[in-house]
């Protein structure tokens, strides 16, 4: 394969054959952060490099905040399969992939070394500031594919990426007592949990039923925002926490 012209200067060119054109030419908007999920950096990189495996992504990040770039900016690189967000399905048209070298939870879901995650920070400003890219649609896989995927995981430092003007955060609300909603729950106060999930970005249907699908985006949402308490269940930390998200967005008010 043939070297190519990093577009983040700081990256050394490592090829994938796994790309193609971005759909009607657009450019992308989005970032998409994953963790490699696979014992070692070397062959999770090599994995991405082969043409069997028909995955890839823009920017690999070491352990030791090296990057490579496996596609160019300009092309639809493999990493985000099955997934949505705001309506957009076609993720990979849409968005800059970046793989982070970590084992994930099939390896016990090891920290982030800290030269990994600047890494990983400084990556995303450049990327974001070349285009344009909102905080908020700086984004896990977990978040355009729940239940499908749960990268980068519950222990990825988003707060911290956020102080470095990176994502969109807020402070979690306190778990404590409350009403709450989970599996099997009917009525509008479900829906108006739906419909909170769905105007954030989340593919949630607006059913008033507390199902397997709204359990899975509720589940993702906390994995993302909520991360000390991960099971599913909208209680008052998560619904009052996505509620604030909603309203510090730009020309948003709920």
């Amino acid at each position: 394969m043939t070297l190519f012209d990093c577009d983040y200067a700081a990256a050394r060119s490592v090829p994938s054959p796994n790309h193609g054109e971005r759909a009607g030419g657009r450019s992308p908007d989005m970032i998409i952060l994953h963790y490699t999920g696979m014992e070692t950096a070397a062959s999770a990189l090599n994995w991405l490099c082969r043409e069997e495996s028909q995955v890839s992504c823009h920017y690999f990040v070491h352990e030791d905040g090296r990057i490579d770039q496996l596609v160019s900016e300009n092309r639809r690189a493999w990493h985000a399969g099955r997934s949505s967000w705001k309506g957009e399905t076609d993720i990979n048209s849409a968005s800059i992939g970046v793989e982070i070298a970590n084992p994930g939870h099939p390896g016990g879901l090891p920290d982030f070394p800290v030269a990994q995650i600047e890494a990983v920070a400084e990556l995303c400003r450049n990327c974001g500031d070349r285009w344009s890219i909102a905080p908020e649609r700086v984004l896990a896989h977990s978040d355009v594919a729940p239940i499908r995927k749960v990268d980068p995981g519950e222990k990825f430092p988003w707060k911290w990426l956020h102080q470095q003007g990176v994502g969109h955060w807020v402070e979690p609300t306190e778990i404590r007592g409350g009403r709450f909603f989970q599996r099997g729950d009917e009525g509008q106060p479900v829906e108006a949990l739906q419909s909170m999930l769905s105007l954030y970005g989340y593919a949630t249907e607006i059913t008033g039923i507390f199902n397997d699908k709204t359990e899975g985006d509720v589940a993702a949402f906390q994995r993302h925002f909520r991360q000390a308490q991960v099971d599913g269940i909208a209680d008052m930390s998560t619904i009052d926490t996505l509620h604030r998200l909603l309203s510090a967005l730009p020309s948003f008010s709920v």
